[in-house]
């Protein structure tokens, strides 16, 4: 069996624009991609409300600094194959990342680093990288949001093209999720249900190949990359 670790906000999380709650588990883009690769792929979710790349939220209790905790996920769930990661949106927030799309490269570069250096104890290296820009921040109708992210969306547009300037400088995947779903108007940052699953059926066949191509992990040499 191959594992996947899906590292994300609240787009993996799940949370619903509408209800101010969570999607069904059925319409959760992991589980598409989990019922997609089949039952010889373990897809395991790690999604925060609020997670950034790299940065730290003071207003909030829950630790939200992606690279704070991203080492933990990687020794409790090793040895992993694939590791996708869709972060970035809470960046553009003033008191996190600071709103600019260069700081989201930034830190999503320093995720790829930590995954690369870690110290693995199980299995023979590190997993395979896929980075996920997220979808096009939009100008919803939800005045909190507005606040907080307002003239984020010009931001936004630019992340699909500095992440894939990263995965080609560190040897990772990227897929635009800006290509194939958008965000609800509702607070123009979430993901509705439908949207939710287009995103996590597409991703299949992207992971599957990346799955394919990737020797067992005991075939491999050991140390880290």
């Amino acid at each position: 069996m191959k594992t996947v670790l899906a590292y994300g906000d609240s787009l993996t999380w799940g949370r619903d624009a509408a209800t101010a709650g969570r999607h069904a588990y059925a319409d959760r883009w992991p589980t598409r991609l989990a019922t997609g690769l089949g039952e010889d792929v373990l897809v395991i979710v790690e999604g925060l409300n609020g997670r950034t790349t790299a940065y730290h939220d003071p207003t909030i209790a829950e630790e939200r600094n992606g690279a704070t905790i991203l080492p933990t996920l990687l020794a409790t769930h090793q040895p992993l194959d694939l590791i996708v990661i869709l972060l970035g949106t809470n960046d553009f927030k003033r008191h996190t990342g600071g709103g600019n799309a260069y700081e989201s490269k930034l830190g999503m570069q320093r995720l790829v680093q930590i995954v690369r250096g870690f110290d693995y104890v199980v299995g023979d290296g590190p997993p395979d990288i896929l980075l996920v820009s997220p979808p096009t921040i939009r100008r919803g109708n939800d005045p909190r949001i507005k606040a907080m992210l307002d003239e984020a969306g010009p931001q936004s547009q630019r992340l699909p093209d500095l992440y894939q300037e990263l995965a080609a400088e560190t040897s990772c995947h990227h897929f635009d999720a800006a290509s194939i779903c958008e965000t609800t108007l509702v607070d123009g940052i979430h993901l509705d249900a439908e949207n939710s699953r287009r995103l996590g059926d597409a991703l299949v066949p992207v992971v599957k190949h990346l799955l394919e191509a990737r020797p067992p992990i005991n075939a491999m040499p050991a140390g880290n990359a």
